[in-house]
């Protein structure tokens, strides 16, 4: 797998075994920012769909436009776009999409309510700021987007490319943030005065509820409270439809059918955060089942180590060229082998992970030739 350093102490993962599995119908990607996450996971969709003939589909939380570029697309969006150019043997084709997490909450609403309610739900205020902008919906949408996906049937294989780094596996928290906010005390005060008929919300006898409207209306104002009361109200009939979508993908998130793949680069912060996935993966039970490793260094010439080059440089040094070349072979040995140091702390303390190692690419993925020869090294051919 490595060079003159020799393998790393760990098993190789094969990649096209994992992509040619039929009983793995869905791919996470996972790692932090600036690894070649997402070319990775659009990579492996492509090889999936030409090399395996599975219908794909690649879906991406990460708001860089990287992937729809490479896939020869203008634009992604919430709906799944067949990818053109796929030379797919036995009948596989490549989609993609990108999570538009207010789209996917206006298709919850309208799926699990009436029309005239979700025309209400949409026209609330504060259904419009937690549909756009609060903090922890997009990981929740994202859960829901995979469980439709799943649910759909229509794909052998999601391949998902996650927001960049820690962030990256906070929608395995989705589950346990919505059964806290929904069983939390404020959201079940809050639906008491909308579930008083004909009464104004701040006019009613229990002096508790009074006392806590007074003061979270002095924190909030009126008319936000107001509208914080209608939306908990006409969304309360949905409330145990989302828990359980949010569970059941959870749960299929844990099972066999599902293969975590860690992405990194051989660079200290990006080892660290590796580590920091598969510690957090065995927490919640999910299965790793790799790591792959990007943009590590390869050598022209391992046999010649970097002392015998920068000697040879030494005696070239009038024949400055030859001389050059020696050097430069010189550093190329000397950062992999920094390279290799620090992926072993990766690999002594996980020794059961498979490893997978993607060499630097000479130019930037823009193209499907770019994601192909990404997956030939993915799979080692």
């Amino acid at each position: 797998m490595s060079d003159h350093a020799g393998r790393l102490r760990s098993p190789q993962l094969d990649v096209d075994k994992l992509l040619a599995d039929p009983g793995i119908r869905i791919v996470v990607c996972c790692g932090s920012g600036g690894v070649g996450k997402t070319t990775t996971a659009a990579a492996l969709g492509l090889r999936a769909a030409e090399r395996h003939g599975r219908r794909t589909v690649v879906l991406t939380i990460d708001p860089a436009r990287r992937l729809a570029q490479s896939m020869g697309l203008s634009a992604l969006d919430n709906t799944p776009r067949q990818v053109k150019g796929v030379d797919g043997d036995g009948g596989g084709e490549l989609h993609a999409m990108m999570l538009d997490m207010k789209r996917t909450f206006d298709e919850v609403v309208l799926a699990h309510t009436d029309a005239q309610k979700a025309e209400e739900i949409f026209a609330n205020p504060f259904y419009q700021a937690m549909s756009s902008t609060f903090s922890g919906t997009q990981e929740y949408m994202a859960m829901e987007k995979l469980g439709q996906l799943r649910a759909r049937g229509e794909w052998d294989l999601i391949v998902v490319d996650t927001p960049p780094s820690r962030s990256a596996l906070d929608f395995l928290d989705a589950p346990a943030r919505l059964s806290r906010f929904l069983d939390g005390r404020m959201i079940r005060m809050l639906l008491v005065p909308a579930r008083v008929s004909g009464r104004s919300m701040f006019k009613l006898a229990s002096a508790s509820f009074g006392l806590f409207t007074r003061a979270v209306t002095k924190v909030l104002g009126t008319q936000l409270l107001t509208d914080v009361s209608t939306f908990v109200a006409a969304l309360d009939s949905m409330f145990g439809g989302f828990r359980e979508r949010a569970e059941r993908t959870y749960r299929i998130l844990q099972n066999k059918e599902t293969a975590f793949l860690v992405v990194a680069a051989p660079e200290p912060d990006a080892i660290r955060e590796a580590a920091y996935f598969a510690d957090r993966l065995a927490h919640e039970q999910m299965p790793l089942t790799g790591l792959v490793l990007n943009r590590v260094t390869t050598v022209a010439a391992p046999a010649i180590s970097a002392e015998t080059a920068q000697a040879a440089a030494v005696r070239l040094d009038g024949q400055s060229v030859t001389a050059d070349v020696m050097r430069v072979h010189s550093a190329l040995v000397e950062q992999r082998a920094r390279q290799r140091a620090v992926t072993e702390r990766f690999v002594s303390a996980y020794p059961k992970v498979p490893v997978v190692e993607v060499p630097v690419q000479a130019a930037d993925v823009h193209d499907l030739d770019g994601l192909r020869e990404i997956g030939r090294s993915l799979s080692g051919a």
